[in-house]
């Protein structure tokens, strides 16, 4: 019975069941048929989707079990899995985890599951966040080692697998070929070639969407284990089911119809069937076109029109060979594998089916075939890749793909093989960079043949070309792989052809008129392409480079390197000039030839003369470098200012460290060869033509520039020097081991500044193999490096764990050379100057300002030692002769920079000369030696010593030199021929030189018929524009080493400053070696050059001594005009200002650090001065303030009232404090909850929603305090300002629009003296002094008197309001800060009347606030008194005044007499109610305390204070002697009862216990009352023992008399002082109870225990690990929106998880972080943010980010958690949180806020 589509659940599986035996049976082929039409019916492609599909893939269920229940059959495939892999695949923002001591490929990662399972204690691992997305490679040997498997993956368990029966997956293999081919059906039904105008993105996403639920069912399958996967493989590869089904043979007309989409999809994608192909290729080649002509590349992009032209020529030589063609456009698909790859790329790689293709991968033939599969399409996914609109989330899911398959060595050296990897990667790369190329414009503009790529166009801005240049890389990390493309030629050829695509590009123009218009940022771009298409590769294939054997594969590369070079320079038509005013950075081919030069000299001992070009070439090769590092100082110099910020960031580029090993080393480095190999006064003069300072290397005091203005002059001296320094003293390529070399770049960085572990650079050279965190780094760096632990000061900044270089290392290692290579800003320099002044300093070694040391250089590596001719020629001597004198006469644009390079320059050539000289032959007199008019030879010592009379100079005819008369008569020629003096000029011989070399070249080289080129330099000069030269005749009489003494005397400032050291102590001359001269400023450089010469040759030592015995006047300057005279006043003059302008400054800022240091510093006790005035001065009669806004000083006064700058915010930090010492821990597990229920603010609440039920409402507003939650905190600064002076203060910066970190129109801002955050202003209360020391007075008066007159002073407050009635300003003020106060904290936080608004809201409020900032106080004093002394912030506490404002309000509210709690503490009263108030003793006392006082007419006298105190205490230890017997057990009140305390019975409780129960009992309220006692009569607090302080505030209180000792075993009964006798007044009291119970049993004890003593309040406990709290928060779901918040935060407080900037759960307009800092600080919020480990601070309408308290293993935050290091919990941070949070300064300590606009 044919089954209906539509059958229920029941029949599938009864007719599944039924054919299964039927086909296990072996027996009719009916039942095959009946299967096959039974599936092509239930898979058919439905139109509606959804209900058909549930249908089918239930029908796919029923048939796959055969019936059985699905689950089972789960199950039953599942024991056969030999499960070995891991192979989990995870997709984008997934935390993983990669081991760098286990794997074996730089790109293995593992699941957290394996990880924690598998033991990596100790190894280099660390967390990540994946960006595209991974699979698991736990079990994969060919990934990583079998140590670092996990527990359930290291058994190699397919050993003992079961076999698996063969009917369990009989009906799998029979139904699954059908629904694989359905799937393919509906991608090949849902896909129509989208339109050119819009894209059918939608129509795709409805298709994906629709499939869902069946690429859902394939994973399920591929979870099922390796049985099923096996299966799968099976039918996805295996060529004859393709064919039966999808080939659209046979008669089923659908099938026919997707057969023919299929194909139009294949036309659409600019590729064919391969027959087709064939036919056309045979035409086009009959007819002689190339067969570019097919390519639908060149049609679709945008070749058309105007570009076809650019480079004709290139192209054409590409597409040579048909090879790549077929590369490019022929796809055939043989099997349900590659056509699935085909549609998943077709629809740009949709997510599930990437995750279904990787699935499958654990499967060892699935594997081979898909990487097969995935390589025959690389061509199609690169132009799908370049059409996509989403090409980063594509580039991401191919390399998801890629990295999987090309990682495995084993692998890609197989599909390299078989499939020819190499050449598709190097073709697909240079197709698509064709598509984006222009003309390149450098040098020779109209006929350049050159293209670049256009560093504009998306491809490149988007680096669209990542994955596939990134695969290209991982292949070539496999030696395998690298040898074979090292091997092929033709590879090499068509990948140099790739890399000239670069060279050259992001042509800069230097900008001359006005300022470009649009900077354009590509420039990054270029930089990114270089390093990733370029330089990564070449360091992969560097890397197989190691060894003697490959020496082959270097020759290959440096041929074609060249060959592409010679093709380049040909291209862009160069002939010996750069074209002026343009600079490319990038010259990849330039830097592929440098590396493998130093790579074959370094480790393949290849001789290096066998891979140079010839002389000629070599000119080229130097020529572009150098314009590069001409240019670097013409930016600097702001030569190219007009061409934006953009030029700047490309010369920083060119240096930073991730790029300066690819680009600025090898630059460097070709140089120095092409310098070892080139004529050295060509390669001098060279540079000096260069960077344009020819002209200025003149003996004249005047020249003209043609090239340079005069304010650029100086500079790019500088840097031409600089570099020839560096040039000369570099030995990064040539000698040094990877270990010196890192070492020397760890101390270049080290110097700079010091640094985290994270931020030392690794070994420059990426793949060299040394990275942080191996044994060589870290041992390096621990040979150069101190590691300092971090640092906190409770109110500076956090510090983080810092490297700082050795003492030896600044004495021995610093090199300032290094240290220029390789910072990118000027400052740096400085900065490693001012620490090695610093250094020298504190070591006592060098009190001045040291020059930059001299460091000796590691020894050349025998093939450059020619670059040390350049140290030795004359061009250079005669350049260093000039620039003495220069210096020595005081020529303009000179500087000790100058100076400074010259005497290094020196020193080197010193250092280097190439053998002793033999003084002997010296002697044979120089007349006959000296051919050339300056220098007799090239060695540097003995051309030292020569002396230079005359020189003939070109001078402007207005220069001094003219007027001057010639020597005698006018016979000067004749003498100066006479005498046969040098009279030359430099220049005439740079000229001459280059001429001669011109010749000898053209001479050389084969073309020896070519003319002899130009010279070009000429056009410079525009005739006409400069005054006339005349040729002037100077007279010197000079040497170097003359010009170097002089220049001692001159440095010193005195005459004959110099003695040759030798004459006191022969032994200088044996070891010149001295400590002594190592370290100094120029005179130390210049005796430490004058004794290397003196050493190097005897004739030498002669001379200096025979210049210092004539004693030489300092040389006169030879007339300077008065024009230039005043110039050097004038730089002296402004040198003078600067220096004391600098002085200045630096005073100013010590003042201000100093007064910084007081104003910040949290807990100083010492009394501010303005506060002092106010208690200390009893003579002066009132007291005085200063206002810090217009400095006058003053007393308060009604209508010019003062106030301190105060800050108020909500608190609710009380209400934290717990009545457990046991601290709180962050839950970590679904075990740990946190429940409120213990906290202070929790107990308050219930108490008074109970009291409330019960009594009149106004009283229990007074019988409780608020302000647990929600209380308003006051703090001060201390300083003072008139009311007035700060209102225009406040407009002022209203009007100011700077973009502050507050908000004025809140009326926030900064004290105007020291910055601190304040939002309001307390007015002082006029206070009179000598009324003070009156209050102060004791009084004889019985306890009765005063009672009544309190009582009387009570009563007449009611009828006279003070003050009120009369509006003064200072009554005004009192008013707007008592609305501020109450504006603070939110509406809830006032409201706790059962009638809203009552006036007794506001009345228990106000008293409240008192108690707050009273309670607060205490816990910042440790919760005790017993330090004592003033206030803990003695200088800053605003009680006095915040007293006076509440006093002054509550006065408003007069207590209805009947009602005064005073009567019944003090008389027999009785009354009955019909809602009674609240008993007495439930009323807390130090609220009575705060109640009374505030009541009483201001100022207080003291007795009237203590009295009210004496008072209160009999209340307060009647309740505490409640509480006790409420405490006791029955037994124990018996006992008591009936003995007393006189007999002693055996019972828990002993006398001292309970007289220590009773003392803690009272003591909070006794700290509360001294602590206001001390504020409102001043006073110190007196410290004492923590076991006494009951006694001594007892005594300061006035409760104890003074003589008391303390032998009583009461002490706490002795403070006791009733009114009343004391039996009546507590049995009063207890009545109000009895009636209370009569009606509430329940109720009574419950509110009779109060809980005194609470613990100090403390944040959450936080785990030692960061990962327990990450593992467990970064997946857990949101108990509000049930979801997984994207940024999890929890709250350190109370512990909640909330979701930040989430918009789940979002409460009007309100985020939840915001909501909650509300909910739960009053305003105030600590959040760690779980994926970031850093901690955020929310307070009020601002935010700040506060820093991580969780530290790696070297002090270093990882905020984002992107090294993803082990972090561990750095206490003293926490604390330091911690200690901000209770005592409110985050406002004052951090300083970068911003408004979150309740988006947090």
């Amino acid at each position: 019975i044919m089954a209906g589509s539509g059958a229920s659940g029941r029949e599938k599986r009864a007719t599944a069941a039924r054919l299964k035996a039927a086909l296990s049976g072996g027996g009719e082929s009916g039942a095959a048929a009946e299967l096959q039409a039974l599936l092509e019916r239930a898979l058919a492609p439905a139109p509606g989707g959804g209900e058909a599909a549930a249908e089918a893939l239930e029908w796919c269920r029923c048939l796959l079990s055969g019936g059985e229940p699905w689950e089972g059959f789960v199950q039953a495939v599942r024991a056969y899995d030999p499960a070995t892999l891991c192979g989990l695949v995870w997709t984008a923002n997934f935390v993983a985890y990669r081991c760098r001591t286990c794997g074996i490929s730089p790109c293995m990662s593992l699941c957290a599951e394996c990880f924690h399972q598998g033991e990596h204690a100790g190894h280099d691992y660390n967390m990540f966040r994946s960006q595209a997305g991974g699979a698991c490679d736990c079990g994969d040997g060919n990934v990583m080692r079998e140590a670092g498997f996990c527990k359930r993956h290291r058994m190699k368990s397919s050993s003992n697998v079961p076999c698996v029966p063969k009917d369990l997956l009989m009906m799998s293999e029979l139904v699954l070929p059908q629904f694989i081919f359905s799937l393919i059906q509906y991608l090949r039904e849902g896909y129509n070639e989208p339109a050119l105008d819009l894209p059918s993105e939608k129509d795709l996403h409805r298709i994906l969407q629709m499939l869902e639920p069946h690429v859902s069912f394939l994973e399920d399958l591929t979870k099922m284990g390796g049985a099923m996967r096996s299966v799968l493989t099976q039918v996805l590869t295996n060529q004859q089911f393709y064919k039966d089904l999808s080939s659209g043979v046979g008669e089923n007309a659908c099938a026919k119809k997707s057969h023919e989409k299929y194909l139009i999809a294949l036309k659409g994608s600019g590729l064919a069937f391969p027959e087709d192909k064939l036919a056309c290729g045979m035409q086009e080649q009959a007819s002689g076109t190339s067969t570019l002509a097919i390519q639908g590349l060149c049609r679709k992009t945008s070749w058309g029109g105007k570009k076809s032209c650019v480079g004709k020529r290139k192209r054409v030589k590409l597409s040579s060979s048909t090879k790549d063609q077929s590369i490019m456009d022929v796809l055939k698909h043989k099997c349900f594998l590659e056509e699935l790859l085909f549609w998943t790329i077709k629809y740009e790689f949709p997510q599930k089916m990437v995750t279904f293709l990787l699935n499958m991968l654990p499967d060892q033939d699935y594997k081979i075939a898909f990487t097969k599969t995935f390589v025959q399409h690389y061509a199609f996914i690169m132009k799908t890749l370049k059409k996509s609109h989403e090409s980063d989330t594509m580039s991401n899911r191919i390399v998801h793909i890629s990295v999987q398959l090309f990682s495995n060595e084993e692998l890609a050296r197989q599909v390299t093989e078989e499939c020819q990897l190499l050449d598709i990667m190097v073709t697909v790369l240079l197709y698509m960079m064709e598509s984006c190329l222009i003309k390149s414009e450098l040098q020779d503009e109209e006929n350049s043949l050159h293209v670049v790529v256009n560093c504009g166009e998306a491809l490149l801005k988007n680096n669209t070309y990542w994955p596939l240049v990134s695969d290209f890389i991982n292949i070539l990390s496999h030696q395998s792989v690298a040898k074979k493309f090292l091997e092929d030629h033709s590879l090499l050829v068509t990948w140099m052809n790739f890399v000239s695509f670069f060279q050259g590009m992001n042509l800069n123009k230097r900008e001359l008129n006005e300022h470009v218009e649009f900077e354009s940022q590509t420039y990054y771009a270029a930089f990114a392409a270089e390093l990733e298409a370029c330089a990564q590769p070449m360091w992969g294939l560097l890397s197989h480079c190691k060894v003697r054997e490959t020496q082959e594969y270097t020759r290959n590369v440096v041929r074609y390197c060249l060959e592409a070079l010679q093709d380049w320079f040909d291209a862009i038509n160069f002939v010996d000039e750069p074209a002026p005013n343009q600079v490319t950075f990038h010259l990849p081919l330039h830097r592929y030839y440098a590396m493998f030069l130093s790579k074959a000299v370094k480790c393949q001992e290849l001789d290096l003369d066998s891979i140079l070009p010839d002389q000629e070439m070599l000119m080229k090769l130097m020529i572009h470098p150098l314009q590069i590092q001409a240019s670097l100082s013409e930016i600097h110099s702001n030569m190219w200012v007009r061409n934006g910020l953009q030029i700047k960031g490309q010369a920083m580029t060119y240096v930073q460290s991730h790029f300066c090993n690819s680009m600025i080393d090898p630059d460097i480095y070709l140089l120095q060869v092409c310098a070892s190999r080139l004529d050295p006064d060509y390669f001098i003069s060279s540079v000096f033509e260069r960077f344009k300072v020819v002209d200025l290397l003149t003996m004249a005091s005047q020249h003209q520039n043609t090239v340079l203005d005069s304010e650029h002059e100086r500079s790019m001296l500088e840097g031409a020097l600089t570099f020839l320094v560096i040039l000369l003293s570099l030995r990064l390529h040539l000698g040094m081991t990877d270990d010196e070399i890192l070492r020397a770049e760890m101390v270049a960085q080290l110097c700079m500044n010091d640094r985290t572990h994270n931020h030392i650079p690794e070994n420059p050279n990426p793949k060299s193999g040394i990275v942080p965190g191996s044994l060589s780094f870290e041992s390096m760096l621990s040979a150069v490096a101190d590691f300092k632990a971090p640092v906190f000061e409770p109110g500076g900044s956090m510090q983080q764990g810092m490297y700082t270089p050795k003492a030896d290392i600044w004495d021995k290692e610093f090199d300032p050379v290094m240290v220029i290579l390789r910072t990118v800003y000027r400052r740096d320099v400085q900065s490693a100057m001012d620490r090695y002044t610093a250094f020298l300093k504190q070591s006592g070694t060098f009190p001045g300002n040291p020059w930059p040391p001299y460091k000796k250089r590691t020894p050349l590596h025998p093939s450059y030692k020619g670059l040390m001719k350049l140290l030795h020629c004359k061009t250079l001597h005669i350049v260093l002769f000039t620039l003495l004198y220069k210096i020595l006469m005081d020529h303009q644009n000179l500087s000790e920079h100058v100076l400074c390079m010259v005497l290094y320059l020196i020193e080197l050539g010193l250092e280097d000369s190439p053998e002793q000289e033999s003084d002997e032959e010296d002697s044979v007199g120089e007349h006959e030696r000296c051919h050339d008019s300056w220098f007799p030879g090239s060695n540097l010592v003995s051309n030292m010593r020569h002396f230079i009379n005359y020189v003939r100079v070109r001078v402007p005819e207005t220069a001094p030199e003219v007027k001057r008369e010639p020597p005698a008569s006018t016979s000067s020629d004749g003498v100066a021929s006479s005498q046969n003096s040098g009279t030359a000029q430099v220049f005439s011989l740079v000229a001459e030189r280059r001429k001669k070399f011109q010749e000898i070249i053209n001479r050389n080289s084969s073309e020896a018929s070519q003319v002899v080129r130009p010279k070009t330099s000429m056009k410079w000069s525009a005739p006409g524009a400069t005054p006339q030269l005349t040729t002037a005749i100077l007279e010197i009489k000079e040497s170097i080493l003359s010009l170097l003494i002089k220049l001692h005397h001159k440095l010193s400032g005195k005459q004959n400053s110099y003695y040759p050291p030798w004459f006191d102590d022969m032994e200088v001359l044996i070891q010149p070696e001295i400590p002594k001269y190592s370290h100094g400023d120029g005179m130390t450089a210049v005796e430490r050059i004058l004794l290397k010469a003196a050493v190097q040759s005897r004739l030498n030592k002669r001379i200096i001594e025979e210049i210092c015995r004539k004693v030489t006047p300092p040389v006169p300057p030879k007339k300077i005009s008065p024009a230039e005279k005043k110039t050097l006043d004038k730089e002296e003059r402004r040198q003078k200002a600067r220096e004391r302008q600098q002085k200045l400054l630096a005073e100013f800022a010590s003042k201000q650090k100093s007064f910084m240091e007081t104003a910040m510093d949290v807990e100083s006790p010492d009394a501010d001065i303005a506060m002092e005035i106010a208690t200390s001065e009893q003579h002066v009669s009132e007291a005085v303030y200063d206002c810090v806004i217009c400095g006058q000083s003053g007393p308060s006064t009604e209508d010019r009232p003062t106030g301190l700058v105060v800050l108020l915010q909500a608190s609710s930090v009380l209400g934290q404090c717990r009545n457990s010492t046991e601290p709180k821990k962050l839950p970590t597990s679904e075990e740990e909850q946190i429940y409120p229920s213990d906290t202070c603010a929790a107990v308050h609440d219930v108490r008074l929603t109970t009291l409330q039920r019960y009594f009149k409402d106004s009283s229990c507003l007074q019988a409780v305090s608020i302000g647990w939650e929600g209380g308003v905190y006051v703090q001060t600064c201390g300083h003072t300002l008139h009311i007035d002076c700060h209102k225009s203060y406040m407009e002022s910066l209203r009007n100011d629009q700077v973009l502050q970190g507050f908000s004025v129109d809140k009326g926030e801002f900064t004290c105007p003296l020291c910055r601190q955050f304040a939002n309001s202003v307390l007015p002082c209360y006029p206070g009179n002094n000598v009324e003070r020391s009156l209050l102060q007075c004791h009084s004889n008066k019985s306890i009765q008197d005063l009672i009544k007159e309190v009582e009387e002073l009570q009563e007449q407050l009611g009828t006279f309001p003070v003050s009120i009635s009369s509006e003064t300003n200072l009554s005004k003020e009192m008013e707007s800060v008592m609305k501020d106060i109450k504006s603070t904290t939110q509406k809830k936080y006032t409201d706790y009347s059962k009638t809203p608004g009552s006036p007794d809201n506001d009345f228990l409020f106000m008293y409240s606030v008192a108690r707050t900032n009273l309670e607060l106080e205490l816990v910042h004093r440790e919760g005790n008194l017993c330090l004592g002394g003033a206030s803990t912030a003695g200088k800053r506490s605003c009680l006095n005044q915040l007293f006076h404002v509440l006093a002054m309000h509550m006065r408003l509210y007069s207590i209805d007499s009947a009602y005064n709690p005073w009567r019944k503490l003090t008389q027999i009263t009785m009354n009955s109610e019909e809602l009674p108030e609240v008993p007495v003793l439930y009323r807390d006392v130090s609220s009575l305390l705060l109640i009374q006082i505030l009541t009483m007419p201001q100022p207080l006298r003291k007795e009237h204070f203590t009295c009210i105190v004496k008072v209160l205490f009999t209340l307060l230890y009647t309740q505490a002697l409640a509480a006790f017997s409420l405490k006791c057990s029955a037994e124990d009140r018996v006992a008591w009862k009936n003995s007393g305390a006189l007999k002693k019975v055996g019972h828990v409780w002993s006398p001292d216990s309970i007289e220590y129960y009773l003392q803690q009992f009272c003591l909070p309220f006794l700290r509360i009352t001294c602590l206001l006692q001390h504020h409102l009569f001043g006073g110190d607090l007196p410290s004492c023992q923590e076991d006494e302080e009951f006694t001594v505030l007892g005594n300061c209180l006035g409760l104890l008399p003074s003589s008391f000792q303390s032998p009583h075993q009461f002490t706490s009964a002795s403070c006791l002082d009733w009114p009343v006798p004391a039996f009546n007044m507590i049995s009063q009291w207890c009545l109000e109870l009895a009636s209370f119970a009569d009606r509430h049993a329940e109720q009574v004890k419950v509110l009779l225990i109060q809980e005194p003593k609470w613990d100090l309040p403390c944040l959450l406990q936080l785990p030692e690990n960061y990962n327990t709290i990450f593992q467990y928060y970064h997946r857990k779901t949101c108990t509000v929106c049930t979801k997984v918040p994207k940024d999890p935060a929890v709250c350190l407080v109370c512990g909640t998880f909330v979701c930040l900037k989430g918009l789940c759960c979002k409460q009007q307009s309100y985020c939840e972080c915001v909501l909650h800092s509300q909910n739960c600080g009053a305003g105030t919020g600590i959040f760690l943010l779980i994926n970031a480990s850093v901690i955020i601070i929310i307070r009020g309408h601002r935010f700040c980010l506060w820093g991580s308290v969780y530290l790696d293993a070297h002090g270093e935050e990882d905020r984002d958690l992107r090294r993803g290091k082990p972090l561990y919990i750095c206490k003293e941070r926490y604390k330091v949180l911690e200690q901000q949070w209770v005592s409110h300064t985050f406002d004052h300590i951090n300083k970068r806020w911003g408004p979150h606009y309740n988006g947090l």
